[in-house]
């Protein structure tokens, strides 16, 4: 009969090794997922904004130097780089993000996040675990491969501005640039799955461009419209147009997205406000088409602000790029290969293009390798509820997205460790 470790009041139970009765996943060791499943909890609790992610980055250097990597922290803003090395050999970086969004929990957890308005929602605490696992694995298998492991916590992806921050402070001038670089990330697919681009020659995720906007008006008396210029039907009016950039100027094939996702002005009901702010994104499968939307953006902004007879031309700034996700063939391959042999064929599967971005795309400049899969989280339960008509799986930045850490925290580990034993395993006959 296997042993359940006693977890702290509220937190859920440490599983044994290995994934539940009926649950997928290879055997991940206790020694290996008791650290990685506290640090989980302990993230999720106290997740952190874009470039404030100091406490998240100590707890996991901490992690890394427990495993044996030597760290360095502050690169690129909260950003560290630990270094696994074993003999000579290839370079691979693994890289896991270290922000959360202003989202309000409303998982119900009782490891919720404590902190208002500030929540994980995007999974970066499961990877974050998944990757510190994954390095303890490493360190406890050096005889399985040789070279050297360079394990990124990245600061600011949900900005698009931390892997940029990260290679402009000399990331691959200081550790060396390496020979491919991994990554995975939460998908509200059945817990234990993966999932891997299907066509690796067209990307697996989308360009983007964030956009911020700044309607000018002229203020007034909420009763006399007609002495001011009302910034907020300018801006209501701009952001009906503007989704008619994507649906008559791009097409289909690019798979185009135009969201706004905040629209700021005024105070009272009665008083006409000076200015009206937006905040967008566009996105697509290239970046010859974000450079056209953005450049649609710019145009339908000014027109619309020029048809209002606006006192001043409005600012629209570019705030942040990534380019669209690639995935190398042959180092696809080969990972694929890992994970299916690891978690059976059946549960890793392939996907189309997405329309979601990423700024791990930036680690793969200059033609460096990259290797990126979906890991799926949600629970059998909630999976079955939701295919027999119950109420749907929260997806990613939902206020409800609640990994079902159980089974996807051991599938995360091993889907990390094996993909980067397989690009750097030792020889056959080669000596350890």
């Amino acid at each position: 009969m296997q042993e359940t470790a006693q977890s702290p009041p509220g937190r859920p139970p440490i599983p044994p090794p290995g994934p539940r009765p009926g649950a997928p996943g290879p055997a991940v060791e206790r020694e290996v997922l008791r650290p990685a499943l506290e640090l989980y909890l302990d993230a999720h609790a106290h997740p952190e904004l874009p470039g404030a992610e100091r406490r998240t980055a100590g707890l996991f250097a901490a992690r890394l130097e427990a495993s044996g990597c030597a760290v360095t922290r502050n690169v690129g803003g909260h950003g560290l780089v630990g270094v696994l090395r074993n003999g000579d050999g290839p370079t691979v970086l693994l890289r896991t993000e270290l922000d959360a969004l202003p989202v309000t929990e409303r998982t119900g957890l009782a490891y919720a996040s404590t902190v208002p308005g500030v929540m994980h929602a995007c999974g970066h605490d499961l990877h974050l675990a998944a990757l510190a696992g994954a390095a303890d694995m490493l360190a406890r298998t050096r005889s399985a491969w040789r070279g050297t492991v360079l394990v990124v916590g990245q600061p600011a992806e949900e900005t698009l501005t931390g892997a940029r921050d990260m290679l402009a402070d000399g990331l691959y001038e200081r550790f060396g640039t390496p020979d491919a670089v991994l990554a995975q990330h939460t998908s509200p697919a059945p817990a234990g799955t993966l999932a891997h681009a299907e066509d690796p020659r067209t990307p697996l995720m989308a360009a983007s461009a964030s956009v911020d906007v700044t309607v000018y008006g002229r203020g007034g008396h909420a009763g006399t419209p007609h002495l001011a210029v009302d910034p907020v039907l300018t801006a209501a009016a701009t952001v009906l147009r503007l989704h008619s950039s994507v649906t008559r100027e791009t097409a289909p094939a690019e798979h185009p997205v135009l969201t706004v996702g905040a629209l700021r002005a005024g105070g009272p009901g009665n008083v006409i406000p000076e200015t009206a702010d937006l905040s967008l994104c566009v996105r697509a499968l290239s970046e010859p088409a974000v450079d056209r939307m953005v450049a649609a953006v710019l145009r339908i902004v000014r027109a619309e602000c020029a048809a209002a007879g606006c006192p001043a031309d409005p600012d629209v700034t570019v705030t942040a790029r990534s380019p669209a996700l690639p995935t190398d063939p042959a180092a696809g391959a080969e990972v694929r290969r890992a994970h299916e042999e690891l978690f059976g064929p059946h549960r890793v599967v392939g996907t189309g293009p997405l329309t979601a971005t990423e700024d791990f795309a930036r680690f793969a400049t200059g033609g460096v390798p990259a290797v990126y899969w979906l890991l799926g989280v949600t629970g059998a339960g909630r999976w079955r509820r939701a295919r027999d008509g119950g109420e749907s799986v929260p997806p990613n930045h939902s206020p409800e997205f609640a990994p079902d850490v159980r089974t996807a925290l051991p599938a995360g580990i091993a889907a990390m460790a094996s993909a980067a034993r397989r690009l750097l395993a030792r020889p056959e006959g080669d000596p350890e």
